[in-house]
C-alpha cells in the first residue's frame, strides 16, 4: 500500500502533468511543477537565503518534475541538477525543462565531494525513513559553507498521528539534531508563505483539472487524491506544518 501510495502520489500523476502542461503550454509548466511542494513566495524566501547567483550549481535532491529548479533556473540564473529516483517523474522533467537529472535517491549521491553550490530537498525529507544518511550526503557533496534551503512537514508534537502512506514527519527539534549530526549550522527557519497569485494558482488548477479529466478512474489517481486528503485533514487540526530552513555546510 505504502510502495503503491508513493509511485502514485510522485511518478504517475508526475507523468500525467507533463502530458497536460504539453497540452495547455509552456506558461503552465512551473507552477504545475512546484504543485505539492513550493509556492513562488516559498521558492523566492529559500532563493534568497541560500543567495542564488548567476552560475551556481544547484543540486534538488528529490527533484520530481523539476518546476523549482526551473523557477531558481529563469529567476536567478542558477545551473540545476536535479536528483529523483522515480522514473515517471525523471523523464517529465526532462521533457518539461531539460536539464540534467540523475537517476538516484538522496541516500547515495553520484557526485564528487564538495562539488556542489547550493542544495535543495523540498517536501522530501517526511518520505524518507533514514533522513541521517540523505542529509549527510547532500553535506557531503556541497562545498563548505554552501547553502542548503529544505521545504519539510514537521510534526507539531512527537508523532501519534496517523501519518500518510510513506511519511514519517520529524518534529522541529528532530530536525534541528539531524542537521547538526550531519554537519550543518541551522541558520533561519520559518513557516512556509500560505496561497500563491491567483495567475499562479489559475495554472496549476488548470493542470489539475485536465489531469482529474483524462485519469480519475485511474486507480492511482484515487490513491494519491487519498494522500492528498490525508494531509489536508492534518494540516487543518494544526497536527503538521511546513518549514522553510536554511542552512550551511560546516567543514567536514
Amino acid at each position: 500500500m505504502t510502495a503503491s501510495a508513493m509511485v502514485a502520489e510522485f511518478d504517475d500523476v508526475a507523468g500525467w502533468t507533463a502530458d497536460a502542461v504539453e497540452q495547455l503550454g509552456v506558461r503552465h509548466a512551473i507552477p504545475a511543477a512546484c504543485r505539492g511542494s513550493a509556492s513562488p513566495a516559498a521558492l523566492a524566501w529559500l532563493a534568497e537565503a541560500c543567495e542564488l547567483a548567476t552560475g551556481m550549481r544547484l543540486l534538488d535532491v528529490g527533484a520530481g518534475v523539476g518546476g523549482p529548479a526551473a523557477w531558481a533556473a529563469e529567476r536567478f540564473g542558477v545551473r540545476p541538477i536535479l536528483l529523483e529516483p522515480m522514473p515517471t517523474a525523471r523523464r517529465a522533467a526532462q521533457r518539461l525543462f531539460g536539464f540534467p537529472v540523475i537517476a538516484a535517491d538522496g541516500r547515495r549521491i553520484p557526485l564528487r565531494a564538495g562539488s556542489v553550490d547550493a542544495a535543495w530537498c523540498l517536501g522530501v525529507l517526511c518520505t524518507v525513513r533514514d533522513k541521517a544518511a540523505v542529509l549527510g550526503e547532500i553535506h557531503r557533496v556541497l562545498k563548505p559553507g554552501a547553502s542548503l534551503g529544505l521545504s519539510v512537514v514537521v510534526a507539531r508534537r512527537p508523532q501519534t498521528l496517523l501519518a500518510p502512506d510513506g511519511n514519517l514527519f520529524p518534529t522541529e527539534d528532530e530536525l534541528t539534531a539531524l542537521l547538526a549530526e550531519a554537519g550543518f549550522d541551522l541558520l533561519e527557519q520559518v513557516d512556509q508563505p500560505k496561497g500563491a497569485p491567483l495567475s499562479w494558482a489559475r495554472r496549476v488548477e488548470q493542470v489539475a483539472a485536465v489531469v482529474a479529466t483524462r485519469h480519475q478512474g485511474h486507480p492511482a489517481y484515487a490513491l494519491a487524491a487519498r494522500q492528498g486528503e490525508r494531509f489536508a485533514r492534518l494540516f487543518a487540526a494544526g497536527q503538521i506544518a511546513t518549514r522553510l530552513v536554511h542552512a550551511v555546510s560546516r567543514p567536514a
